[in-house]
């Protein structure tokens, strides 16, 4: 694996610090990494001396969204305004500016800011072509993750580090936390469904920041010629995986608060049901219900938004449960991919033959097919999570050879 640390010469390291005062002052960003008695989490785009050098005299692509701020700034524009050349901004989901749809088309276009071309890698391509990276010498990839392996932006990592080894192109990871990282959980993907939802090997609940999963798709081979990439990761300082991080700005459209980010990566797998997940309420990812599902203590109305145009049960009352009592440290406390809530929804639901997708889109989410059996047959909790436990421990053995941050 060609990983390789960030290194600086003394000459560089002097100019670099400058230029990072200089920059802390026009960003509003604190200087001594303090924040109500508690260290504060530096993210790697703030360590402008790891990696400001590098990019000097180079074509520099960025792969970026609405979350890749530093300080009150984007990452795009900050570069820009420093003399970087940025040869094209890559967009995945949700778009380059984080105002689409989740799954709506993003479509290719240019940005006024910096002039750079903007190209969709949601849709059609997920993956540069070789004529996308033509003229680029260093990749930057800067997105905030929620740690999820259904959340496609580790997906989109995947792909661009497969084109930049196949170009030899040099990819830059500007680390963030996960604020789903202190525990590891879920069935462990079956290879035989990979998809853009399910790239890899890894658990629903996979424990790895996005710079540590880069090191562990070059390390463990996943991705093609690992061995002609050139990996590099500005990690953040002051974070371990049992820090409580909440980011500053909502991951995408339909994760606004801590709450909705702690309990997506349970409650996503509703999607793979046709149960509305509070899609086109002010609280997505924190309700759950049904048209079907009795109403007597519990109902919510989908309606049109700017991050669900089209919501599903759009204008209709759905019963089902309701998240938004639960506090965050609760939980957090946990520790724990909580299937209790579809468990219990699906006894409880009136017309079970109805209540799993006719695509079956919920094995892609759960990543095996035997989950939506094993809830159809009526397991209980403990028999399920026996099932995961095996391949769940290869993985976190795996996992230990990547890890940046003490647990």
């Amino acid at each position: 694996m060609k990983y390789q640390p960030i290194s600086l010469s003394i000459s560089q390291c002097r100019q670099s610090f400058c230029l990072t005062v200089l920059l802390c002052c026009i960003l509003c960003l604190p200087l001594n990494g303090q924040n109500t008695g508690q260290e504060r989490i530096i993210i790697g785009a703030e360590r402008f001396d790891q990696y400001l050098p590098l990019l000097r005299g180079k074509n520099v692509a960025l792969v970026v969204n609405h979350s890749s701020m530093v300080g009150k700034t984007h990452l795009a524009d900050t570069l820009h305004r420093l003399g970087v050349c940025i040869s094209v901004i890559f967009a995945p989901e949700h778009g380059f500016r984080g105002d689409a749809d989740a799954g709506e088309h993003v479509v290719d276009g240019y940005d006024l800011r910096t002039g750079a071309p903007i190209v969709s890698l949601y849709g059609k391509r997920r993956k540069p072509k070789a004529e996308d990276l033509d003229g680029t010498d260093v990749l930057i990839f800067d997105i905030q993750d929620v740690g999820a392996r259904f959340y496609t932006y580790i997906s989109t990592l995947f792909y661009v580090m497969e084109a930049c080894a196949e170009q030899s192109k040099q990819v830059l990871v500007l680390d963030r936390p996960n604020p789903n990282g202190h525990y590891v959980d879920g069935p462990v993907l079956d290879s035989r469904l990979t998809s853009f939802i399910g790239i890899a090997p890894i658990p629903i609940v996979h424990g790895c920041t996005v710079g540590e999963l880069a090191r562990l798709f070059v390390g463990e081979f996943w991705i093609y010629r690992p061995e002609q990439l050139l990996l590099s990761v500005v990690p953040c300082l002051n974070y371990t995986h049992s820090t409580h991080f909440t980011p500053l700005i909502p991951p995408s459209p339909n994760l606004p608060s801590e709450r909705a980010i702690l309990l997506y990566p349970s409650v996503c797998l509703f999607e793979g049901s046709t149960c509305s997940v509070g899609r086109g309420t002010e609280t997505p990812f924190e309700l759950v219900g049904h048209p079907d599902f009795p109403c007597d203590t519990f109902s919510f109305m989908p309606q049109p938004n700017k991050g669900n145009k089209n919501p599903l049960f759009a204008g209709n009352f759905c019963g089902g449960m309701d998240f938004r009592n639960l506090s965050v440290d609760s939980i957090r406390a946990e520790k724990q991919l909580n299937i209790r809530y579809l468990l219990d929804f699906y006894q409880e639901f009136p017309n079970k033959e109805r209540f799993f997708r006719e695509d079956l889109f919920f094995d892609l989410l759960a990543g095996n097919r035997q989950l939506r059996h094993q809830i159809i047959e009526g397991k209980s909790e403990a028999e399920i999570r026996a099932s995961w436990e095996e391949d769940l421990n290869l993985y976190r053995n795996i996992r230990k050879k990547y890890l940046i941050y003490p647990e």
